[in-house]
């Protein structure tokens, strides 16, 4: 079995503090040389400066490759543009677009009078854009406001008949999961890279408030598993089996590449790849 590549999500930080942090967690991965890095948007596209700072700090200061989260929600499609516009004079190429989460208060999805009604016009501006190599969401549990699943992957398509290269999925916990999902796209004539996102879990009470939010399953063995744990050290070598496990049944069953969403502590993820055999090769180079 061949070592897969790897690809590693961050958030914007909010504060100083922040911002050394994610220092800290691109100096830590670096070295295991990821495909790409991420940065996501806040809720709502809080942090939309945040996220564009973050992406060009991390594109100027290292040899990573930075892919910038794009969203539709609460801007309109010149401003929006206008950022990717942005990423591309400072030379980042890779974008991830969503259609992204209701902004606070609000009990779903509205489009901005001016702005992109869904992640399919989004995608299909950023491709006649011709300078980005487009990623895209996908929910191999469906997502929570489609009609059905086969409805689901249908609008999935639609987003790579756009102009997407890939997706990246919503976490899992059962490698069984992803392998139905990725038949059931082959099935539908999707032969785009689906690439396996991964939540080793650093908090045991957030990964289940992201699990109800996002409609991921939590088999009853990993609830029974973790909330028998009564330290942190102990959870944390828990939380390092489950995802590893995972990873290495992902692997065995031909996926080649593994994207970690590290909520900006990267020691788990790092713990895991070690597990798997996925050793690191160089340190980050700063630009001079």
């Amino acid at each position: 079995m061949s070592k897969p590549t790897l690809s590693f999500e961050f958030f914007p930080p909010k504060t100083l503090e922040g911002a050394f942090r994610l220092h800290d967690c691109v100096q830590t991965l670096a070295p295991l040389e990821p495909t790409f890095v991420s940065v996501t948007y806040g809720a709502g596209g809080t942090t939309r400066q945040l996220t564009h700072e973050a992406v060009t700090a991390i594109q100027t200061t290292s040899t990573l490759n930075v892919a910038a989260h794009l969203t539709c929600v609460d801007a309109t499609k010149a401003d929006i543009l206008k950022i990717a516009d942005r990423y591309a004079a400072s030379g980042v190429r890779d974008i991830v677009a969503l259609r992204g989460d209701a902004p606070a208060g609000a009990p779903k999805f509205g489009a901005h009078s001016n702005g992109f009604p869904s992640s399919v016009d989004l995608v299909t501006a950023l491709a006649m854009r011709g300078q980005f190599n487009i990623r895209v969401g996908a929910y191999p549990e469906t997502h929570p406001e489609a009609a059905s699943p086969t409805a689901d992957i249908a609008y999935l398509k639609r987003k790579f008949d756009a102009g997407a290269s890939a997706a990246i999925t919503q976490f899992f916990f059962e490698a069984d999961t992803f392998f139905r999902f990725r038949d059931a796209c082959v099935k539908a004539g999707i032969d785009a890279p689906i690439i396996p996102g991964i939540l080793p879990v650093t908090s045991w009470n957030g990964t289940q408030r992201f699990a109800a939010q996002c409609g991921a399953s939590i088999p009853q063995v990993v609830r029974d598993a973790f909330e028998k744990v009564t330290d942190p050290e102990t959870e944390t070598m828990l939380a390092t089996a489950v995802a590893t496990e995972l990873c290495d049944d992902l692997l065995s069953g031909g996926v080649d590449h593994l994207h970690f969403y590290t909520l900006n502590r990267p020691e788990l993820s790092r713990a895991v790849c070690k597990a798997l055999g996925i050793e690191t090769k160089t340190q980050l180079q700063k630009v001079a």
